[in-house]
């Protein structure tokens, strides 16, 4: 093959040319070695969250974003694909290629879907790798400042004795869960009224239509410093940092009772243990990073309690048999 541009007759390599050159050879290992310890070769890595853009799944996602991009040194793209309670974007990721670039970012109902549709589009058990639970978030018992009861034991007392209603976002929803688990753990039964979501749920109780809710902490923490909502327990198994004055459910008489609302984050299946390996540091530094910490303190939550990960995945499986267990036994469907 003749050279294009060929040397001139006795032309010798000078010696910026062969430093160059032996910069070259000597950075290609070291370059080579570097894409492979990257995810997916360094390309983007696509966060697919199962929630439209504004709510508490995506404000994770965009929090943490940018984080894990700066973590991983590879660009980090969110996407929302919505709809079926997070069941197009799980299964989306399902089907996606098991090489890392493609994750799922969910909310708590990711753990309630197998017992509340009696056929998912993926199955939840062997279809994908858990990398993450991101941060816990509790609901707080809420009441119409205006409602008889002064605390939860008075909500029991008069449960027992009159049909006593709850608002919820919807049949199956985080709040009709932690209505139903109520119901289980102190010995009552409840009317649910279920709304077309949680602002007009929200409302209605602010209204006095409806006297109890089980809401989101940082949807209703606003409400409840204006004195629009009265709250009663929180329903974690420690207080709240946003509401340190509210007791919770344990301390106000309902034993084993926690409910928390979570972000986990998930790859397909078959993920390679190097790939897992890369991500769950660069998902514990992006989660070490303070204004991350601080953005989940705000919105009422905290970071998962196991800094390692190494139990996120036990904690899916948990939260999956609680609730399969509840919706069972209070027979809860979405229609």
């Amino acid at each position: 093959m003749v050279h294009p541009n060929p040397p001139a007759q006795g032309w010798m390599p000078s010696r910026r040319h062969l430093i160059a050159s032996a910069g070259a050879a000597l950075a290609a290992p070291w370059i080579g070695a570097q894409a492979q310890g990257r995810i997916a070769g360094g390309k983007p890595i696509t966060l697919v969250v199962s929630y439209p853009p504004g709510g508490g799944a995506d404000l994770m996602a965009r929090t943490i974003a940018p984080k894990l991009e700066a973590a991983l040194g590879q660009t980090v793209v969110v996407e929302n694909k919505a709809g079926a309670s997070g069941q197009l974007a799980a299964g989306h990721v399902a089907r996606a290629a098991a090489d890392g670039s493609v994750l799922l970012l969910d909310a708590s109902s990711f753990a309630v879907n197998p017992s509340l549709f009696p056929r998912l589009p993926y199955d939840t058990a062997t279809a994908f790798t858990p990398l993450a639970v991101l941060a816990t978030f509790p609901n707080v018992l809420v009441c119409t400042p205006s409602f008889e009861a002064k605390d939860v034991k008075d909500v029991i007392r008069l449960a027992k004795a009159k049909p006593l209603n709850y608002a919820s976002s919807g049949n199956g929803s985080a709040q009709h869960l932690a209505g139903a688990l109520f119901e289980q753990r102190a010995g009552v039964d409840l009317t649910h009224v279920a709304y077309r979501g949680g602002g007009p749920a929200m409302n209605d109780v602010m209204g006095g239509q409806v006297p109890l809710f089980f809401a989101n902490v940082a949807s209703s923490l606003g409400h409840i410093k204006a004195g629009k909502l009265r709250p009663l327990a929180v329903t974690s198994r420690l207080r709240a940092r946003s509401l340190p004055d509210v007791p919770t459910m344990a301390e106000a008489g309902v034993s084993g009772y926690e409910v928390l609302e979570w972000n986990p984050i998930l790859a397909p299946a078959g993920l390679p243990a190097d790939a897992k390996a890369t991500l769950v540091a660069g998902i514990r530094k992006a989660l070490d990073d303070a204004e991350v910490l601080g953005r989940i303190r705000q919105l009422g939550g905290d970071v998962f309690a196991d800094a390692s990960q190494q139990s996120a995945g036990q904690f899916i499986a948990a939260q999956q048999a609680l609730w399969a267990k509840v919706i069972k036994d209070r027979n809860i469907t979405t229609g």
